[in-house]
């Protein structure tokens, strides 16, 4: 049968399209599922894919950047020498107190290339700071807490579920360059970065910190510090 023409003001309008749209990302459906997969695939052509997809879903899903942890901070100088006072002094404890207590080797063998290695420099740097301080915080945390805050609600046993959750995925990610210890580290970090988001909903401090821990993660290998740090309380 043919169809009814359509009246004057009944054609979809853009507007009315794009709120479809965005309704079906922000939910769990088939456009929304598909979003999830695509995102989370993102890295694995290029990091930080991932992270740029994530911006994008958010813009075209209408989603409050907040819901991210794109909150503005009262005093960017001081959330930023807080994330980097953390995030040197996170890396040092972990170093020299929790890794070695973990069984730990102190030496990072995934990376001990770059000990000396001025050459490297360029492309850790760019590792460090985009696609784990910048990429790894917005996918782990604000993307992913994002998404099971909506499936888990946001009761203190779903934020803490949320917390697990993601950093054990955390934890997986740095499983097959790093192996165990790094795969522990990862787990450990993950828990206290997934609490402290879990509990300011705030992501720039983070970005920071997580920068500041890869950081000096690099220097001690750059340097040759890894086995001196690691061997400075437990000998």
């Amino acid at each position: 049968m043919p169809q009814p023409a359509l009246k004057r003001g009944d054609e979809p309008t853009v507007t009315s399209v794009d709120h479809r749209l965005a309704s079906e990302l922000r939910g769990f459906g088939l456009v929304g599922i598909a979003a999830i997969l695509i995102i989370l695939a993102g890295n694995l052509l290029v990091a930080p894919l991932s992270a740029m997809l994530v911006l994008l879903w958010v813009y075209l899903s209408r989603t409050p950047w907040r819901e991210i942890g794109y909150v503005r901070p009262k005093n960017w100088i001081t959330t930023a020498a807080l994330g980097i006072v953390f995030g040197v002094t996170l890396k040092l404890v972990m170093k020299a107190i929790v890794m070695p207590l973990l069984g730990a080797p102190p030496v990072n063998q995934a990376f001990h290339y770059l000990a000396g290695n001025r050459a490297a420099i360029p492309a850790a740097l760019w590792m460090m700071i985009v696609v784990a301080g910048f990429g790894e915080e917005i996918l782990y945390r604000g993307y992913m807490f994002e998404r099971l805050g909506k499936l888990f609600g946001k009761s203190i046993v779903a934020k803490s579920a949320t917390v697990l959750i993601t950093s054990v995925l955390f934890g997986l990610l740095h499983y097959p360059v790093q192996r165990l210890s790094g795969a522990e580290q990862a787990m450990i970090t993950g828990l206290i970065f997934g609490t402290i988001f879990a509990i300011t909903g705030r992501i720039w401090m983070l970005m920071v910190t997580h920068a500041a821990f890869d950081l000096t993660a690099y220097a001690l290998i750059y340097w040759n510090l890894e086995t001196s740090v690691a061997h400075s309380i437990f000998r």
